[in-house]
C-alpha cells in the first residue's frame, strides 16, 4: 500500500497518529476477506444457484445493447470497485488507492432515440452523448494514471469480428510488399542521412525481433518501459563475437507491462556497424535512436503501405511463424494429443518471438505432482494389461475357441485404450512443463490469424474445441465460417 495516496482518505486525527503504514496492523481486514471467501465456498448448492440467477438477471438487464438493429452482448458492464492499484510488472504506482467510480464520472454514449440508462437515485451522469464514430458505450477516467476506461462490446460481437478480420487482412496485405520494404530498409542502412539510417535499423528490429515501436509518454508518470524508438544506449551491448556468432547484439530492457525483454542475437554486419555509429560519444542514458520518434516512424510506415504500423509487423510475423511452425511440426499420422502438442509448440514459438512471458504459476509444482501420480498409476495399469494380454494369447493358443478369441480381443482393446491414455497424460505433462513461463493466450487471441488454426484443425482432423474454448469460438465465429482446410495466410 502506498502511503501518500492513503493519507487523502485519513482524517486529520489519523494523520497525526499514522506516520508509517508498515506499523499498521491490517490483520482484521485480512481476516474479513478470508472469512468472506470461506463463507462463499461454504454456500449450499441452492444458495449458489440463487446467486447465479441474480447475476444472470443483471446480465440480461445491463449486459446487452442494440446496435444497428441487432442485439449485441456487452463485454464489461461493471466498473472496478475501489481498491489498491496493482499494475503490471514492477509498476511505480503499485499500491496507490483506486477511488470509487461514481455516476458523475461516467459519460454515456448512445443514440439520440434510445432509452438512456437511469443513473442511481440521487446521482446524474457526467455527460450523455451520441457519437457514432466510436465503438464504446460508456467511459470514465481512472485516478491512478488518468487513463480513460471504456465499456465496449463483447469480442464475439459483429463489430469486433469485423475489426479482427480487417486487422488480419492488413497483415496479409503486408505479405505482398514485405520483400520490397525489406530491400528498402537494407538500402537505407547506407544512407547519407542519419535519420534514414536510424529509421532503417529500427524497422529491422521491429521486423526481425517483433519489437514494439514504443509510445512517447511523460517522464516519471509511468514505469520506465521502452520500445524500439525509445531504446537508450544502456539497453544495448555489442559483441564482435559471442556464442560462436559474429556481430552479436544484446538487448536488455523493460518492455510493455514492465516485462523484461532480454535477447542476444546475431545481426547483419551493416546493422552492427550502424549501432556502433549511433552509440558513439553518447552516455548510457542517451537515446539510441536520437533522430527518431514513434510518430515519425509510424508516418514512414504509412508511406510504405496504407494502414501499416509496428503492430501490423508483429501480427504478420506472428501469423507467418505459426503457419511455418505448424507445417514443420505436424505429422498426419500422429494422434490428436500429439498434434495438439505440436500446435502448442508452434504457438510457443510465436509467444517467445513476441516476448509474451509469465511467472511460473503458484500451483504449478502441485499440479505437476498430481499429473505425475496419474502417469505412474496409468503405467501400472498398462503393465497389468500387458500381463493379462500375454495370458489371454496363451489361453487362446491352447483352446482356439470363439470365447478365448473374444477375450483376447477385449484385452487388446483395453491395452490400446490405456496406452492412448498414458500417451495423452505424458503429452500433457510435456506441454505443461514447456509452457510454464510462456503466456500462450495473448498471441493466440491478438496476433494469430484464427483462420490458420481453423484450417489446420480441418486439415488434420483436430476438433477445433481442443484449440479454442467456447468464448473464443464465439469471438472467431467469422473465421470458423470463412476458413477451409486449404487456407493460407
Amino acid at each position: 500500500m502506498e502511503f501518500t495516496s492513503t493519507m487523502t482518505e485519513m482524517t486529520a486525527e489519523e494523520r497525526k497518529i499514522i506516520k508509517h503504514l508498515d506499523k499498521c496492523d491490517f490483520t482484521e481486514i485480512h481476516r474479513y476477506f478470508v472469512d468472506k471467501t470461506a463463507a462463499r465456498k461454504a454456500l449450499s448448492r441452492e444458495e449458489k444457484q440463487k446467486l447465479k440467477e441474480e447475476a444472470e438477471k443483471l446480465q440480461q438487464e445491463f449486459g446487452y445493447c442494440t446496435l444497428d438493429g441487432h442485439r449485441e452482448k456487452i463485454g464489461n458492464f461493471k466498473t472496478e470497485p475501489p481498491g489498491l492499484f496493482r499494475g503490471r510488472g514492477d509498476h511505480p504506482k503499485m499500491g496507490m488507492l483506486k477511488r470509487r467510480i461514481l455516476p458523475e464520472d461516467v459519460t454515456i454514449n448512445c443514440s439520440r432515440d434510445s432509452k438512456i440508462p437511469k443513473p442511481p437515485a440521487g446521482h446524474q451522469w457526467k455527460e450523455v452523448r451520441s457519437d457514432n464514430t466510436v465503438t464504446w458505450l460508456a467511459s470514465w477516467t481512472e485516478n491512478i494514471q488518468n487513463s480513460i476506461k471504456y465499456v465496449m462490446l463483447n469480442p464475439s460481437s459483429k463489430l469486433k469480428g469485423e475489426k479482427d478480420w480487417q486487422k488480419y487482412e492488413v497483415a496479409r496485405r503486408l505479405k505482398g510488399v514485405v520483400d520490397e520494404i525489406r530491400s528498402q530498409y537494407r538500402a537505407d542502412w547506407k544512407s547519407r542521412e542519419m535519420k534514414k539510417r536510424q529509421c532503417a535499423v529500427a524497422l529491422y528490429f521491429i521486423d526481425k525481433l517483433a519489437l514494439r515501436a514504443g509510445n512517447e509518454k511523460e517522464e516519471g508518470e509511468t514505469a520506465d518501459t521502452v520500445g524500439c524508438c525509445s531504446l537508450r544506449v544502456e539497453h544495448i551491448q555489442l559483441y564482435p563475437e559471442a556464442d560462436g556468432c559474429q556481430h552479436v547484439v544484446e538487448l536488455d530492457f523493460l518492455g510493455k507491462d514492465s516485462i523484461r525483454y532480454y535477447n542476444r542475437v546475431p545481426v547483419e554486419k551493416p546493422v552492427y556497424k550502424n549501432l556502433q555509429l549511433f552509440m558513439e560519444n553518447k552516455s548510457r542514458g542517451d537515446d539510441l535512436f536520437d533522430r527518431l520518434t514513434t510518430t515519425s516512424l509510424n508516418k514512414h510506415l504509412q508511406d510504405l503501405m496504407d494502414g501499416l504500423t509496428a503492430k501490423v509487423f508483429r501480427t504478420y510475423n506472428a501469423s507467418v511463424t505459426l503457419q511455418e511452425q505448424l507445417r514443420a511440426l505436424t505429422r498426419a499420422e500422429d494422434s490428436v494429443a500429439a498434434k495438439i502438442l505440436s500446435y502448442n509448440r508452434a504457438n510457443r514459438a510465436v509467444a517467445i518471438l513476441c516476448n509474451h512471458q509469465r511467472a511460473t504459476p503458484k500451483t504449478f509444482e502441485k499440479s505437476m505432482q498430481n499429473l505425475q501420480l496419474k502417469i505412474e498409476a496409468k503405467k501400472k495399469q498398462v503393465a497389468e494389461a500387458k500381463a493379462e494380454l500375454k495370458q489371454a494369447r496363451a489361453g487362446h493358443k491352447c483352446r482356439g475357441d470363439d470365447r478365448s478369441r473374444s477375450f483376447l480381443e477385449k484385452r487388446e482393446r483395453l491395452l490400446e485404450k490405456l496406452e492412448e491414455q498414458l500417451m495423452r497424460l505424458s503429452t500433457q505433462a510435456t506441454d505443461k512443463e514447456e509452457s510454464k513461463q510462456v503466456a500462450l493466450g495473448t498471441s493466440k487471441l491478438n496476433y494469430l490469424d484464427p483462420r490458420i488454426s481453423v484450417a489446420w484443425c480441418k486439415r488434420f482432423g483436430v476438433p477445433v474445441e481442443r484449440i479454442y474454448n467456447k468464448t473464443q469460438r464465439e469471438r472467431f465465429a467469422w473465421a470458423l465460417d470463412m476458413a477451409g482446410e486449404d487456407f493460407e495466410f
